[in-house]
């Protein structure tokens, strides 16, 4: 039963988010790769610095260096951080009608709870009492083919 969730919460993923998160993911990857290119243009310079450089001026390409490291790593975790936010704004629609659709067929079938373990994973003692059907027709949502194994 829960390939079945696993499926359809695929199909709404691929459906609704995916052309949205892909160009936000795209504009951050931009911004990430301007912070990259500019510390390897750095890295560059510190590599060709030669021998009869200051001590100094080397110290000082080397913080350079290393703050701008400190940059790139910085970038790449906001850049996870607000995919996962943007992903979460995306889908909160998703998770918002479908939490709909649980308690209208909760209530018209007289349930009086429906366990999840975690997240969106639904947990069934009974296969007689797993409502991914009545879920699925009140979003008037075809059930999809299975996926076969090779």
């Amino acid at each position: 039963m829960k390939s079945k969730i696993i499926i359809l919460f695929v199909l709404f993923i691929s459906n609704i988010a995916a052309a949205q998160s892909k160009a936000y993911a795209e504009k951050l990857d931009s911004l990430f790769s301007i912070k990259v290119v500019e510390y390897q243009k750095t890295l560059e310079e510190f590599k060709n610095i030669d021998d009869s450089t200051s001590k100094e001026l080397k110290t000082l390409k080397f913080s350079e260096l290393q703050k701008l490291e400190n940059e790139v790593n910085q970038s790449k975790q906001n850049g996870n951080q607000l995919m996962r936010l943007k992903e979460n704004e995306l889908m909160r629609p998703l998770y918002t009608k479908l939490a709909e659709a649980i308690a209208a067929v909760a209530k018209e079938n007289n349930y009086t709870q429906i366990l999840t373990v975690q997240g969106n994973e639904f947990a069934y003692i009974d296969p007689n009492f797993d409502i991914t059907g009545l879920v699925m027709v009140k979003m008037n949502l075809q059930e999809p083919e299975p996926v076969s194994e090779k």
